[in-house]
This record gives C-alpha cells, structure tokens and sequence, in this order.
C-alpha cells in the first residue's frame, strides 16, 4: 500500500510531505519533481503569490544516488513568503499584537472552519485550506508519475472550458470515439496543451478565454472551468468490484474531488450518458492483435470498477476562485453585522493549474491500484510480476473458455 501526507501552512516556512510504499530502485530526482510543480504555477490569471514562490523541492530521504530505496521519501517546499510572515504565523507566542481576520469569506472554508475548529481568528482557517497545500502534493503525485513512467503509463490533461467558452474542436469526443492516433498518449497531450497560457487545444478558444479573464480582472472577479484528465497505458485488471474502496472509478473520483474548488468529477462519457440509451453508451467488445478492446471508450476505461486497458478519461468541473476584488456579502463576526466579504491575496483563474494537480492525483490512484495488483519490494520484482501477467492474460482467458 502506498500513502502520503502533507503538512504546512500557506504563509508557513515550508510544506512536507512524507510518500511511503513504493518499491527500490526506480529513478528519481528533484529536477522531474521540479517540473511539475512549475507546471502547477502556470497558467494567465494567476495571482501575485506565484510572482513570490518559486516552487522547488529538496528530496530529504528516500532516494540514494538517484534512486529509491524503498524507505519513505520525504519532501520539502519552502515558502519564499515566509520571510513576510514570520510574526503573524510564528510558532510560538509573540509579544506584539496581531490583528485577527473576523469577516469570512463566502464559497471558502472561513466561516466553517472557526466553527468547527473553535478559532477565534479566520487566519486559522485560511492556512491549511489554501490551494497552496496542493503544490505538496503535486510534490508526492510526481513520485508517482515517476513510477508509473517505469510502465509506460503516462498521464496528460488540457482546459476543456474557462467561464463557459469551449472549443469548436470537441477533442474530449475524440477520446470517447477511441480513435486518436495509436502514438496518443498523456505525455504527448501536456506537449501540446503547456504551449498555451490556459492550457486549451484551440488558438481561438484561447483568444477568447484570455479576453474573458481580462473582464473578470477588470470587474474584480473570478472564473472556473471544466478539464479532462486522461492516463494511457493503463493494463487491464486495476480494481474490483468485490467491494465499494476497491473500485477504481470511486478511488479516482475520491482523490480529484479532494482538490481545492473542484464541484464535479466525471468518468468517460459520464453525465451524457444519462440522457442516452444503453446501445449509444457502451462499448461494443472486439479483438484487435491477440487481445480484447473497444471500438470505443465511452467508459472512460473503467468497466465494473476495473481497468479495461483504454485510456483512463475523467472529467471535472472547477467552481470560480471564492476571494473577489468586488466582495460580496458577508458578516462581521467580531459585531455580527452584515458587511461586505474581506479579499486576499488570490487568482483570478486556476482552471490550468488545478488540472496539472488533477494530473498528480490521478497517477496516486492509479500507483496505487497497480502496486495493489503487482506488488514487489523493488522495480525489478514489479515488472516480473507485470510483464508476466500481461504476456499471458490473452491466452488466460482464450485457454479458460476454450470449447465451452
């Protein structure tokens, strides 16, 4: 079983996180780790604060000569902010006066949070509820990407929509018709999105998208958006449907859900397929080169809870940033008075990055399912127990149904 925990404040002096369970031997280093999480600091219309970080990890443990040991990685991601903030987020009691935030804002975590905590000061709630956690695990869902790559299972995403503009190339059609090139995958998919500034596939999409964010600037407000997340070369058989925490679909829509400001998560054709019948939803069975597929994916790649080999495809609807430079109504808890929201620092936009960090949380879960199937104390041991079990499964099930 593989885990990992974050810890850290947003304003704190570094976010850890400790990654526990995968096997020895496979290659890792803080440059591919550093790679992502510039990805995750991208994007037109984010804030100030990604003017002030400039995200790079120190591997502390875990890792020898560039490779894992299989003992617990543990990471590091110090705040450059830190410096500003080392007064109003000490660890220990100061001398001088720190005025306490008493208007929450509405859509984030303020108002709930002192009241289930029992904090008599907003700033409590706003450190550890901040999108700033998600850079660790960005930090932790690259060790495993990292692993997976071992597999040849990469993981790739784009912007589907920001504030209800799409494209008028349906790409995500694309993926349901299984149709793409053979050569797809999620490694070639962030080639082409990272080119532009909001993550989109289309030149005039992203045109207007950038537009849109301009207004919402200049009004002083925010904007979601939908992204796809996809994973390929993904082995048949990850998953069960012996037990509800043991289907895939569940644990992949658990982890993305997990993300600051996602509302809605979605596997394969998902929502649409509700307004169909059974014969425009499903995907008809064939044997394509001495093993079985789909002529088409509307399933996302996951059938029962459990992997069918086609490109894992989810879909998630991020809500609009809830700190706006125009507030709304809110209340004044140090007079119970209605007043108008507080800002902070914030973005405009995060659609872009908060796909990069759907892209992390996704190759967990499927690392996870995979070390469940596969096993082994080292990278060696695993691809025995994987290479052995693929060469074979075709032939398996040929054998088991023979004359019957």
């Amino acid at each position: 079983m593989i885990r990992f925990l974050t810890a850290g404040e947003s304003h704190g002096k570094a976010l850890t996180t400790i990654v526990d369970g995968f096997p020895s031997n496979f290659k890792l280093n803080s440059e591919y780790i550093n790679y992502q999480l510039k990805r995750r600091q991208s994007g037109y219309g984010r804030g100030l604060r990604m003017k002030i970080e400039n995200d790079k990890v120190e591997i502390l443990s875990g890792v020898r000569f560039g490779k894992t040991l299989g003992t617990p990685i543990s990471l590091i991601i110090k705040n450059n902010d830190w410096e500003n903030w080392q007064t109003k987020m000490s660890v220990t009691e100061v001398d001088e006066h720190i005025e306490k935030i008493t208007i929450p804002r509405p859509g984030h975590a303020d108002l709930v949070g002192i009241s289930k905590y029992n904090f008599d000061d907003i700033r409590n709630s706003i450190e550890r509820s901040s999108a700033r956690e998600t850079a660790a695990r960005v930090a932790a869902g690259s060790v495993a990407r990292k692993f997976l790559e071992e597999f040849g299972i990469h993981i790739g995403s784009y912007v589907e929509s920001i504030g209800g503009i799409y494209s008028k190339e349906d790409f995500y059609e694309k993926l349901f018709k299984n149709d793409l090139q053979p050569s797809f995958t999620g490694k070639k998919l962030n080639l082409q999105s990272d080119k532009s500034q909001v993550r989109v596939l289309d030149e005039e999409q992203e045109k207007k998208i950038i537009n849109k964010i301009k207004l919402a600037k200049k009004n002083g407000d925010t904007l979601g958006g939908t992204f796809i997340v996809v994973a390929t070369g993904v082995p048949v058989g990850l998953g069960s449907f012996v037990q509800y925490d043991r289907r895939i679909d569940a644990e992949i829509a658990h982890s993305i859900m997990s993300i600051n400001a996602v509302k809605g998560v979605e596997i394969g054709a998902g929502f649409y397929s509700a307004e169909n019948f059974g014969s425009q939803s499903h995907d008809e069975i064939i044997i394509s080169k001495n093993k079985f597929s789909r002529k088409t994916n509307r399933a996302g790649g996951i059938e029962g809870g459990i992997t069918t080999g086609l490109p894992i495809i989810v879909r998630a609807a991020m809500k609009p940033i809830a700190t706006l430079m125009s507030p709304i109504e809110s209340v004044d808890l140090s007079k119970m008075k209605k007043v108008l929201s507080r800002r902070e620092r914030s973005d405009f936009v995060a659609v872009p990055a908060c796909a990069v960090i759907a892209e992390s949380m996704l190759a967990w879960s499927v690392a996870k399912f995979f070390l469940e199937k596969f096993g082994g104390d080292s990278i060696e041991e695993t691809k025995e127990n994987y290479l052995n079990y693929n060469s074979k499964l075709f032939n398996r099930v040929r054998k088991n149904f023979k004359g019957k």
